[in-house]
């Protein structure tokens, strides 16, 4: 499975195209919206969200409800672009209008005098449109996709946040999938430690009202992932690789770790490897402190990775910059933004997380028709059970 995402923050449309997804997949579109609302919701959120309602309009590849195996084409609709029409044309505007919310004092911590330098855009809107975290919904939209082939073959994944600002939550290190999932749909915060939410949403409240911005940690399991998927022959093919790449493709993301992560860099081997078990159900091990994998493949246990988000750079309280016509200092542009969006990187991560996962299994077995791969992977079980 492969796809392209497209579109500017402040454009007139969002589109992706996914080839690949095998055909016969019974597909709802409301549960795709559903994930979407997820994504724009979360304590923190700035003003672009009471504008938006991220509904998925799709044009080919589905046909009475479910998948044809033919490419398919999603498009969300900016409800904003009405307002940035002349700034967002496609067509030439006048000289007077090309101007109009020109960027030429790049905000530390973007993409904007970096990409304005790449490709020669003496007005940095041409990079941030694109390289605004906006893009993500793309990303929510093919992940739920993803996510109703995983419901298909049983395999479960949830998210939450794990640190806010540096508030730590009470995570249990054998928290379930169905556990997350229960929790979080009643966490303003998209957290499993209740006890700690007010702490955390009082945080939220002053650092915005300071013009700043937080960070923080979220965290992706996923569960009865078949063993063996990814591989030790290459490194290019190692599956816990290509979860990590597409943590870390994930706007403002900047670290990642698997089970207890980089606490294993101060332990004693023997407190970080995961005894191996047996019992008639097969292989198991007595911890998961390696998160699910070993040697660059799914060992069959509980997926555990996390991500690093650093605080938006877009502050209300900009930072010092430099204008790029008179190349002296100024305070850095300011751009519509939220003081955290931490709770909605969660969400985005168990999407991207989902994806990829999804276009592994389709390399891996069989999948022209869902019929076909439910059968591959029923096998694949069944193998690994009695090896």
């Amino acid at each position: 499975m492969r796809y392209l995402t497209a579109g500017e923050s402040h454009g007139p449309n969002l589109t992706a195209i996914i080839e690949g997804v095998p055909a016969g997949l019974t597909l709802s579109i409301e549960a795709i919206n559903q994930e979407l609302a997820r994504r724009q919701g979360g304590y923190g959120r700035g003003g672009r969200m009471k504008i938006e309602k991220d509904q998925v309009t799709i044009t080919s590849g589905i046909r009475h409800g479910k998948t044809l195996g033919s490419p398919i084409t999603m498009t969300v609709t900016n409800k904003d672009w009405k307002n940035w029409q002349t700034v967002m044309s496609v067509t030439p505007v006048s000289e007077k209008e090309e101007n109009l919310r020109r960027v030429a004092k790049p905000r530390p911590g973007h993409a904007d005098l970096v990409g304005g330098m790449k490709y020669q855009h003496h007005d940095l809107r041409n990079v941030l449109e694109r390289s605004s975290a906006r893009e993500t919904t793309m990303r929510v939209a093919i992940g739920a996709l993803a996510k109703q082939i995983l419901a298909a073959l049983d395999i479960e994944i949830a998210s939450h946040v794990a640190i806010l600002g540096g508030i730590k939550a009470n995570v249990p290190e054998n928290l379930t999938v169905t556990e997350i999932k229960e929790k979080t749909t009643i966490s303003e915060v998209n957290m499993v430690d209740l006890m700690i939410e007010e702490e955390v949403k009082a945080l939220i409240d002053a650092t915005k009202k300071a013009g700043d911005t937080l960070g923080g940690v979220v965290e992706v399991r996923v569960e009865n992932v078949p063993a063996g998927l990814g591989s030790y022959v290459q490194w290019d093919k190692k599956l816990d690789g290509k979860l990590a790449q597409a943590m870390l493709s994930i706007n403002a993301f900047k670290g990642v770790e698997f089970g207890i992560g980089f606490e294993a860099a101060s332990l004693p081997g023997s407190q970080v490897m995961d005894e191996i078990t047996w019992d008639e159900s097969g292989y198991h091990r007595a911890s998961n402190h390696l998160g699910g994998f070993e040697g660059g493949m799914t060992n069959g246990e509980q997926i555990i990775v996390r991500g690093v988000m650093k605080p938006i750079p877009t502050l209300y309280k900009p930072l010092m910059s430099v204008n790029i016509d008179t190349k002296e200092p100024y305070k850095a542009s300011v751009e519509r933004s939220d003081s955290t969006a931490v709770p909605a990187a969660s969400v985005v991560a168990e999407h991207v997380i989902a994806t990829t996962l999804v276009r592994e299994i389709l390399e891996h077995f069989p999948a022209d028709n869902m019929q076909e791969l439910k059968k591959a992977v029923a096998n694949h079980r069944q193998m690994t059970k009695e090896f």
